[in-house]
C-alpha cells in the first residue's frame, strides 16, 4: 500500500511524539526509582515500627526498608501502567490532530494538483491555459509554487495565441498573391495562340497554385478548430453524411442514422468531408469502397464510423497519421492533399469535446471512429 504525503507526515510526527513520550516516561521512571528510597528512609529515620510475627519483633530498620521497597514498587507499577495508558490516549489524539492539520496544510497542494490535472486533461489547449490557480494565503513555499505555475501558464497561453495569430495572419496574407497568380495564369492561357508547351506549363502552375490554396485553407481551418466551440447549433450528422458521402472515384456506402449533436455546422461538415476524402484518396485502384455510418449510442455519445478499403497500414503508423503534413508511404510534395486532413479532424473532435480512434484493418485501409456528445 502506497502512503500519501499526508499519511507519511502523520506517521512521522505521530512516531516522533510517541518516541518522545516513551523517553519522558523512562526518564521519570529512572528518577523515581533512584530518589524514592532516599526520601522514604529520611522520613522514617529514628522510628521503630513493631510487628508481631510469632517469633518476636522485627527490627525497625528492616520494616522500614520493606515498607519503602513495597511503596516504591507500587509507585513504579502505577507510573508504568497509568503513564502507558495516558501515553496511548494522548498519542491517538495527537495522531488524529496531526492528520487533520496535515490535510489542512496540504490543501493548497491539492488545489495546485487539481488545476494541473484539469489543464492536462482539457481537450482544448487555450481553454485549459486560460485557467489560473490564484492561490490565496501567506507568501510561503506553496503560494510561491502556485504563482510560478500561474506565470508558466500565462507565458504558454501567450505563446500559443501568438502562434495561432501568426498562422491566421500569414494565411490571409498569402491568399492575395495566390489569387493574383491564378488570375494572371488564367489570362495568359486564354488566347488560342498559346503554344502547347506554354499551355501545359500554365496548367501545371494552376494546379500548384490550387494546391497551395488548399494548404492555406487547411491551415486557417486548423487554427480555427483548435479553439473551443462557443456558439453551438443543433446538427444531425446524418444530414451531413447524406450531403458529403459522394464520390466518383470509389463506391461510397452511406448508412446514416440519427446522430444529433450541438456544435459548429461548418466544422462538423469538414470533419465528415475530410474523413470521406481521406478514405477515397487512400484506396485501391479497383473495387474500392468507403463506408460511412452514424448512430446514437445508449451511453450518451453519438458515433460516426468511416472505414475504407486500401493498402495495409502498420498499426504503429496509425497515430502518426493525425500529425500535420504526415502522409503514410508518400512523399510530402506528392499528391493533391496538403497533409492536414486528419489533423483537422482531430482538432474538430477536440473542439467539440469528443473522442477519436483509428485502427488499421487487417484487409487494408482504416477504420476511424468518432464519438461526440449527444445533443440534449
Amino acid at each position: 500500500m502506497r502512503l500519501t504525503v499526508r499519511g507519511r507526515l502523520t506517521l512521522v510526527y505521530g512516531g516522533l511524539f510517541v518516541a518522545a513520550g516513551l523517553v519522558l516516561l523512562a526518564v521519570i521512571y529512572i528518577l523515581i526509582d533512584r530518589r524514592a528510597p532516599l526520601l522514604f528512609e529520611r522520613d522514617f529515620a529514628g522510628e521503630q515500627v513493631g510487628a508481631e510475627a510469632g517469633v518476636g519483633a522485627v527490627p525497625g530498620d528492616a520494616v522500614v526498608r520493606q515498607t519503602v521497597e513495597g511503596f516504591q514498587a507500587g509507585t513504579l507499577y502505577t507510573l508504568l501502567t497509568q503513564g502507558a495508558i495516558a501515553l496511548v490516549v494522548v498519542s491517538a489524539a495527537t495522531i488524529a490532530l496531526g492528520w487533520l492539520i496535515a490535510g489542512r496544510m496540504l490543501h493548497p497542494l491539492h488545489t495546485i494538483t487539481e488545476t494541473a490535472r484539469r489543464i492536462a486533461e482539457s481537450p482544448i489547449a487555450d481553454r485549459g491555459l486560460h485557467e489560473r490557480i490564484a492561490l490565496a494565503g501567506p507568501n510561503d513555499e506553496l503560494k510561491q509554487l502556485a504563482d510560478t505555475f500561474d506565470l508558466m501558464l500565462s507565458r504558454l497561453d501567450r505563446s500559443l495565441d501568438g502562434q495561432r495569430r501568426f498562422i491566421a495572419n500569414a494565411s490571409h496574407e498569402l491568399r492575395t498573391p495566390l489569387t493574383l497568380n491564378r488570375t494572371l495564369l488564367e489570362v495568359a492561357l486564354e488566347p488560342e495562340t498559346v503554344s502547347p508547351e506554354v499551355r501545359q506549363l500554365g496548367v501545371t502552375l494552376l494546379a500548384v497554385n490550387e494546391r497551395h490554396g488548399r494548404l492555406i485553407d487547411g491551415l486557417l481551418l486548423l487554427a480555427r478548430s483548435e479553439r473551443e466551440v462557443t456558439e453551438r447549433s443543433y446538427v444531425d450528422l446524418a444530414d451531413i453524411v447524406d450531403h458529403v458521402a459522394v464520390s466518383d472515384a470509389v463506391k461510397v456506402i452511406a448508412e446514416p442514422g440519427e446522430a444529433a449533436v450541438l456544435g459548429d455546422p461548418v466544422l462538423l461538415e469538414r470533419l465528415v468531408q475530410n474523413l470521406v476524402e481521406n478514405g477515397v484518396r487512400h484506396n485501391v485502384p479497383e473495387n474500392g469502397w468507403v463506408r460511412v455510418s452514424t448512430r446514437t449510442r445508449t451511453d450518451g455519445w453519438v458515433e460516426l464510423r468511416v472505414s475504407n478499403s486500401g493498402p495495409v497500414v502498420p498499426r504503429y503508423e496509425v497515430p502518426g497519421l493525425f500529425q500535420p503534413f504526415h502522409r503514410y508511404n508518400r512523399d510530402r510534395l506528392a499528391g493533391s492533399g496538403a497533409g492536414l486532413g486528419l489533423s483537422i479532424v482531430q482538432s474538430v473532435v477536440n473542439a467539440h469535446l469528443g473522442r477519436i480512434h483509428a485502427d488499421a484493418r487487417e484487409e487494408g485501409g482504416l477504420l476511424v471512429t468518432v464519438l461526440l456528445p449527444r445533443a440534449r
